[in-house]
């Protein structure tokens, strides 16, 4: 089984100022690392075996009367699982070793697609055992599609980090174009069991590769514990507009182009009465275009903003897949599909190279995991929709509504675009002093409550307030739970801000790096209005310890500043 079966760029930490240099840089560039090379070598054969699979669940049951609901719903099982376990995934991932956790989630989806092999040769693989089956191996790929991403930046250079995520996604499309044509033609000469075994020994090569890896030690700091994490990466995806504004626009292109996936078995059998072979060969041409569009979109973005492209994708594809509802041959669909394939990469790969850049680097494999659910979550909402509409308006019907909706995303991107990053720099940025304090909070007491006190002057109560909206999201984004602003009402030239923190561990977390200078520069914007210096407090529960002025000074403390100095 592939890592990475979505063809997403790596959640590593990748140096914005490097965003624009490196696309110039030799695409192959990373293959001069030999880890790299190998890994990526045992992925792109995997993943062949995956593609394999997945084509012949679906044309497993494609000649069933109930063929257009039960298709779709394979691509369901498949995606489902991401949906759900995509963060969980994301947080063990910098939990354990990834090597050892790819190995064992390897040995996983081996022992599946045997049992998988088995009974479909046995004639015991009803439809609703395929979708049990096809969900255990999407619940694998949920887990081990981070873990792969977030080693891609332990075995590159920072400034190969780009060219490395592109390969990575040559990888997954060279695999989607190459899997579905040996599995078409192998179904057409032994039937669909021999294709579950090759994923099995597809799946064995990557497995034999990472046990003969010698990953080097990597020392980490303090792991954040379970929970925490997985609430803190939720926070800031909630609090981060341009993220939500990036992923509402990724599903509304998701939903409807999702069709061409869920509807392609029924294409070639029933529009174009094409065998398993065929079939393959109409999968194959979409991975042609998606090939195609990921190694030539870097020139393309030397041309193009990223909003030009995502519009042009999108209506490429709203206008392609509306000529495949009235192809009558393989002639006349393979170049459509093409031009759908081309989009699809385009739009997946400029969606997640943009959000890259909008993340901070503490939350990037969390914020991605949230991308991978609502991407593959879209999708298993979409499919068996597609399928239904299929089975009561009939499969042209169902075809031209998807690209009508499709023409619709291209619409809502022209209102929901995506800012502009140049300039953005969300490196991290530990400016905050260490707070002097007279007690000894345990790491996870809490909650914690940081009160700051402000005396703003009445003509700079209005853009003060503007302000503070912006300091209200970068609080939220970097781990606080509640943000509110008072104004005392013995002094009205008096406000007081407070956030709460779920610990005092998550407070030392904002104060070490959870912080970049954007942040800075809206706190300063704010503190421009005020007058004096603001003075702050921590809140702790009572219970907390006392401590003499001697042990206060052993936590530690960056200037003389006391309850003046920043949080």
């Amino acid at each position: 089984m592939t890592p990475n079966a979505t063809g997403d760029p790596n959640v590593g930490d990748v140096d914005d100022h490097q965003h624009s240099g490196e696309i110039s840089a030799s695409p192959f560039a990373p293959f001069r690392h030999r880890a790299f090379f190998w890994l990526w070598l045992g992925v792109v054969i995997a993943s062949i075996g995956s593609w394999g699979q997945t084509v012949g669940a679906q044309w497993l049951f494609v000649n069933d009367p109930n063929a257009a609901t039960i298709v779709p719903l394979v691509q369901t099982a498949s995606t489902l699982p991401m949906m759900l376990l995509a963060l969980p995934a994301g947080v063990l991932a910098d939990a354990f070793d990834r090597r050892w956790m790819m190995f064992v989630i390897q040995i996983y989806f081996i022992t599946v697609s045997a049992l998988l092999a088995v009974l479909t040769a046995l004639g015991r693989m009803p439809p609703a055992l395929l979708l049990t089956f096809t969900f255990a191996v999407g619940a694998g790929q949920a887990m081990l599609s981070p873990t792969w991403q977030a080693m891609i930046t332990e075995l590159v250079p920072r400034a190969e980090f780009a060219a490395a995520t592109r390969l990575d996604m040559v990888s997954v499309n060279v695999s989607r174009a190459a899997g579905p044509a040996i599995a078409g033609f192998v179904i057409a000469a032994w039937g669909v069991p021999p294709v579950f075994a090759l994923n099995v020994v597809t799946g064995s090569v990557l497995a034999v590769i990472l046990l003969a890896w010698r990953r080097p030690t990597i020392q980490t700091g303090e792991r954040e514990r379970f929970l925490p994490a997985l609430l803190s990466g939720s926070r800031y995806v909630r609090h981060e507009p341009v993220v939500r504004t990036i992923l509402v626009r990724f599903a509304t292109f998701i939903f409807p182009a999702a069709a061409v996936w869920a509807l392609l078995p029924l294409i070639a059998s029933r529009q174009l009465g094409l065998a398993a072979n065929g079939y393959g060969i109409l999968f194959a041409t979409l991975g042609v275009g998606a090939i195609t569009a990921a190694l030539g979109l870097g020139r393309v973005k030397q041309k193009l903003s990223s909003n030009a492209i995502l519009v042009l994708a999108g209506t490429a594809f709203a206008v392609a897949f509306a000529g495949v509802a009235f192809a009558s041959s393989m002639l006349v669909a393979a170049p459509l599909l093409i031009v759908c394939g081309f989009s699809w990469t385009a739009t997946v790969a400029t969606v997640i190279s943009e959000l890259q850049l909008f993340l901070h680097g503490w939350v990037r494999a969390r914020a991605i995991a949230i991308y991978l659910m609502v991407f593959l979550g879209t999708q298993a909402v979409a499919a068996p929709i597609w399928g239904l509409i299929t089975q009561h308006a009939g499969l042209q019907v169902a075809l031209l509504a998807a690209a009508a909706l499709a023409g619709v995303s291209v619409l809502v991107g022209l209102v929901l675009r995506v800012p502009d990053s140049e300039g953005l720099d969300r490196s991290p940025l530990a400016y905050w002093d260490t707070p002097r304090l007279q007690v000894d909070p345990e790491s996870i007491s809490g909650p914690v409550v940081v009160s700051i006190q402000y005396e703003v002057d009445d003509d700079h109560r209005l853009p003060f307030f503007d302000a503070m909206q912006s300091m209200r999201r970068s609080r939220l984004r970097s781990g606080s739970t509640r943000w509110d602003l008072y104004r005392v009402g013995e002094d009205p030239h008096l406000y007081v801000e407070q956030f709460q923190v779920p610990s005092w561990q998550e407070h030392q977390r904002q104060h070490e790096s959870r912080l970049s200078a954007e942040d800075k520069a809206i706190e300063d914007a704010a503190f421009s209005y005020i007058i004096g210096n603001p003075k702050t407090h921590h809140l702790l529960p009572a219970t907390t310890a006392t401590v003499d002025a001697d042990q206060s000074v052993a936590l530690g403390e960056k200037r003389d500043a006391g309850d003046d100095s920043p949080p």
